[in-house]
């Protein structure tokens, strides 16, 4: 379950004729098309095309600050991500005459998070029908037509909100894209998580977790892209959970790629030498095929970071949608017995580690998700290892609200990869229950490692303060985010040169942590 950002992401609930050119306005294109893209490694196209990129002048002015009325205009896309080149539909209601659409690509340009990379003015627009929902499985749909088409023809690789504006100045949003890699080796892997983003989308009145009535009861047992977002002004939960950790990223210089789950699900090949994978702060929806994908990728050697909690937790099925293949995410939960695709003989979509087929996600990441909600300091323990290096920390050190909303520990009741390391060992209170987050670092034989933080405010405290930073919610001070953001920046750097159990393997210290098995 998430929790409420600075941008009023999510409620506390239960765990809760088209067309295809259209506008009078000029287009306005990338200055500086980008590489196609090769092996990723520092010095080859790719990379020197993300620097490039980076030296050009961002726009400080991308931020919707004034949405407007819900309904003065909003949309999707109909690709959750596109290779550079492709097109994607935009499915916009608007009762204003004519709006703009802006591209606006997401990294670090001298401080600002965001370029505009496109531009098309004067698009004409219209209100598109009221959305139905079905009454089987109370899947909200729309049924909306395609307002334009969109050619990426030289929009660099990356994370992309695509700015709507009414331009009777009613009404403002956004809507996610992202312009994904085609390769990944020797790169750095961010992996963005839509299908997470979409479980809890109430747009229409129903999510995975909700529905009319608040509860389990008229939630959705199938969800689909072909929806705007309700929350955080169309962003899903890009700006909160993952956009501070694409500007740290590309700070860096790191050579990086960028995907969704969606996309990993779907190709096996995609992380064929990988540098690192990175999941974001909240990525708890996985179906079975990323999650064997991205097992396949670590056992290989591909480095694994988990920059949040409750990652890997709901396994889901990915169907089609009448727009498209993969548009439709499927969790049926406590209630997949009554599943026909399950029927039918795929895995049941509920909890990884429940019956039937469990596969606790322990066994991927290390930690597992213990539970919700805490508010609670981030304890450093092994205030010594290499990914503390530089933060001046000592053991017992104390970080306030760092830990929340939901929490990961080591637990060697479920499959534990081993060495195992504690690096951070956080006593939380959850409803009356005594436990720890633990931030852990395991290494296994094909020589890759894996951190995983505990915590899924993590991502988040990236912004407490820090350069170009809006400043974080919960109480998550400076302090905190001077820590986050170098032990990422560890993390990420030792990652990227390699398998990193070859040069830092992990000492197992489960015995002095937990007591021995």
């Amino acid at each position: 379950m998430a929790e409420p950002s600075r941008r009023g992401v999510l409620g506390l609930g239960l765990m809760a004729a088209a067309l295809s050119s259209c506008g009078t306005g000029p287009d306005r294109a990338a200055p500086a098309p980008h590489p196609s893209p090769d092996a990723g490694g520092p010095g080859t196209a790719e990379h020197v095309g993300l620097r490039t990129e980076q030296s050009l002048p961002g726009d400080p002015d991308w931020e919707i600050t004034d949405p407007g009325p819900a309904d003065a205009i909003e949309g999707f896309a109909d690709r959750v991500s596109v290779l550079p080149g492709e097109q994607f539909g935009l499915h916009v209601s608007t009762p204003a005459t004519a709006f703009t659409v802006s591209a606006y690509r997401a990294g670090w340009y001298g401080g600002a998070r965001a370029r505009l990379v496109w531009r098309r003015e004067h698009v004409p627009g219209g209100r598109q029908p009221a959305p139905h929902v079905d009454p089987a499985t109370r899947t909200v749909l729309t049924g909306w037509r395609r307002t334009l088409a969109v050619d990426t023809t030289g929009w660099p690789e990356g994370a992309y909100l695509l700015r709507l504006d009414a331009e009777d100045g009613t009404g403002r949003r956004y809507v996610p894209l992202t312009v994904r890699s085609a390769t990944t080796a020797g790169r750095t892997v961010v992996m963005s998580a839509p299908a997470t983003w979409q479980a809890y989308n109430e747009w229409g009145g129903h999510s995975l977790y909700n529905g009319p009535t608040g509860g389990l009861a008229t939630r959705s047992l199938r969800v689909v892209f072909d929806r705007p977002y309700d929350y955080d002004h169309g962003a899903g939960l890009f700006l909160v959970y993952e956009a501070p950790l694409v500007a740290l990223a590309e700070r860096l210089g790191l050579p990086l790629a960028y995907t969704t789950g969606i996309d990993v699900a779907r190709e096996p090949g995609l992380l064929h030498g990988a540098s690192t994978v990175v999941s974001l702060g909240h990525d708890e929806y996985w179906s079975p095929e990323q999650r064997a994908h991205v097992t396949a990728a670590r056992d290989a050697g591909t480095n694994l970071a988990v920059l949040g909690a409750n990652c890997c937790y709901r396994r889901i099925r990915l169907e089609p949608s009448e727009l498209g293949p993969d548009r439709t995410v499927v969790c049926y939960k406590g209630a997949w017995a009554q599943d026909p695709g399950h029927l039918a003989g795929a895995p049941a979509t509920t909890d990884f580690r429940a019956d039937p087929g469990a596969d606790p996600e322990s066994s991927l990441l290390g930690v597992l998700y213990d539970g919700y909600p805490v508010d609670a300091p981030y304890v450093v323990r092994a205030a010594d290892h290499w990914a503390f290096e530089g933060t001046g920390v000592a053991a017992g050190a104390s970080f306030p609200h760092l830990v929340g909303v939901e929490y990961d520990r080591v637990d060697t009741a479920f499959p534990t990869p081993r060495p195992i390391q504690v690096l951070a060992h956080s006593p939380v209170v959850c409803e009356g229950r005594p436990s720890h987050a633990d931030t852990a670092y395991h290494t296994l034989p094909g020589g890759a490692g894996v951190f995983a933080t505990g915590t899924m405010r993590w991502v988040e405290a990236l912004d407490a303060h820090g350069p170009g930073g809006t400043g974080a919610d919960h109480g998550i001070d400076a302090r905190a985010g001077d820590l986050v953001r170098k032990v990422t920046e560890n993390v990420l750097r030792t990652f990227a040169a390699g398998p990193a159990a070859r040069t830092h393997p992990a000492t197992d210290d489960l015995a002095t942590v937990y007591g021995p098995a």
